[in-house]
């Protein structure tokens, strides 16, 4: 692991979590308590694999409701689980979130998938019983205006506790597996919106002048999703360029032979050649100088444009392409064209662990059913059919300059876009689509692209994509996600379509 991945490790998400009863029960029913007690230990066990979990226990009595919303200010969670553990009465559990007002997920996971009806009493009943107070629950919050959202389902123990008379033994049933994907997918949601709470996002240069969509407010982007955007110049980026050693050259060009395959001319495209030494080298050089400004800044992301007059900055872009793919592979989204709410499409992707490439539509392949999904821009090595390809550019389509740029595709199975967009009311927008990676023929043009095939042929797909006045640019991840971004979405009050 490189010194950069070590300082950018995605955060671990801090999850509160309680399980909700009634003091009552305890006295009159022998037993009851330290099995919902073991069942509390057994669902905080399997949320620590997720983050860092804040366990307030039982809580039973509105004064134990106050008590457990002020714990958990105290450690400032980003999500908090709510048990449903047996009946309670909602005045228990409603100072808590009336207290910290982070997420709640109600958790309505039923320890046996029947009850032993010949043996089981009251005690053991209300064991069960975990799908009762839910509507209250439900209920009382929507009126205090306290969003949640409830996983339904099995508890999925692997093994009877003694207090029990059914056989518990339910990890392997669909409805346990089905409620634990959905608790992993709120908790990985919540590391996402934890992560961007602490990220800097770097703007380097400006926008793509006339490209209206990408033009966004940085305030509403930090009042929205919590991230700090970092203005740059081109002249902080010189000034890292300046202090380059021959050591740091050598050592990105190692980088570059691991990441990449260097290419001949290409046999269709007159403008894409073999690099030259000269940009290869003078490429490694800018991918020195984007790392220690990465490192120097604290930065997280990298959206970037320069447009210049033959001038010294100029040539410093044309070397962006192949350090910023560098950088996307250690963690630190990059996208050109200023495009920043794609930097924050393509972050979200990373620490999910699903890559995230910028990209934007290349054309429909009517025969095929397809969309060529890609750009020229900085690619996810994590997510590649086999080693990328370096081309060098005579020229960058539509743009000032040349240079080095990179040839790749998706490697085939399922993929989701992910495009983050900006409202007329200047709300942010999620629009989620999922399709399958496909193998099929590219242009050999240098830049990356890939075949995808959606539920909907080519025309109706981009009947209902352009209906969301999308951004042209988005980020492509592995696997189907939509749940996942969904999530994501919800936690951090942002809408959301799937298409």
């Amino acid at each position: 692991m490189s010194e950069l991945q070590k300082l950018k490790e995605t955060k671990k998400a801090r999850i509160g979590f309680y399980s909700a009863g009634l003091h009552a029960y305890w006295d009159q029913f022998e037993g009851l308590y330290d099995c919902l007690m073991g069942y509390n230990r057994f669902i905080c066990s399997r949320l620590q694999a997720w983050g860092e979990v804040y366990n307030f226990g039982m809580a039973d009595t509105e004064e134990k409701g106050r008590e457990a919303g002020e714990y958990f200010n105290r450690n400032n969670v980003d999500i908090i689980f709510s048990h449903s553990a047996t009946y309670c009465t909602s005045a228990c559990l409603l100072p808590i979130h009336q207290i910290c007002r982070a997420p709640v997920i109600i958790l309505n996971l039923q320890p046996a998938a029947e009850m032993s009806y010949e043996t089981t009493g009251t005690d053991r009943w209300l064991a069960q019983c975990v799908g009762c107070p839910v509507p209250e629950i439900s209920n009382a919050f929507n009126r205090a205006g306290i969003t949640y959202r409830a996983v339904n389902g099995l508890l999925g123990l692997p093994e009877t506790p003694d207090f029990a008379k059914a056989d518990e033994v339910t990890c392997d049933r669909p409805e346990a597996v089905h409620a634990w994907t959905q608790i992993r997918e709120w908790c990985q949601a919540a590391q996402v919106r934890h992560t961007l709470q602490n990220s800097r996002f770097g703007f380097l240069g400006g926008y793509y002048s006339g490209m209206l969509d990408m033009y966004s407010d940085f305030t509403m982007l930090q009042a929205q999703t919590g991230i700090h955007v970092e203005i740059l110049e081109m002249s902080d980026l010189d000034a890292f360029l300046g202090s380059v050693t021959d050591e740091d050259i050598d050592l990105k060009l190692k980088q570059i032979e691991d990441f990449f395959q260097i290419s001949g001319d290409s046999p269709s495209d007159p403008i894409a050649k073999k690099p030259t030494q000269d940009q290869l080298l003078w490429s490694a050089r800018v991918a020195a100088a984007q790392e220690k400004m990465v490192l120097d800044r604290d930065l997280d992301s990298v959206s970037y444009y320069y447009h210049g007059h033959d001038d010294h900055f100029e040539e410093v872009q044309s070397g962006f392409i192949v350090g910023f793919s560098l950088l996307n592979a250690q963690g630190i989204a990059c996208s050109g064209e200023g495009d920043i709410k794609t930097a924050l499409a393509m972050k979200i992707c990373d620490i999910l662990g699903r890559g995230g490439s910028f990209c934007e539509i290349v054309a429909a392949d009517f025969n095929r059913d397809t969309m060529i999904l890609g750009h020229d821009g900085p690619f996810h090595f994590a997510i590649s059919k086999g080693k990328p390809i370096l081309r060098g550019m005579g020229v960058y389509h539509g743009k000032r300059g040349s240079g080095v740029s990179v040839e790749a595709k998706v490697r085939p199975g399922a993929v989701t876009t992910l495009g983050v967009t900006q409202t007329g009311d200047g709300r942010l927008k999620f629009n989620i689509s999922e399709g399958e990676a496909i193998d099929a023929p590219i242009l050999l043009n240098g830049n990356t692209s890939t075949h995808i095939r959606f539920s909907e042929k080519p025309v109706q797909y981009m009947d209902r994509w352009f209906a969301e006045a999308p951004t042209h640019h988005f980020a492509l991840s592995t696997g189907h996600n939509a749940g996942l971004f969904s999530k994501v979405a919800e936690l951090m009050d942002i809408p959301y379509s799937v298409f």
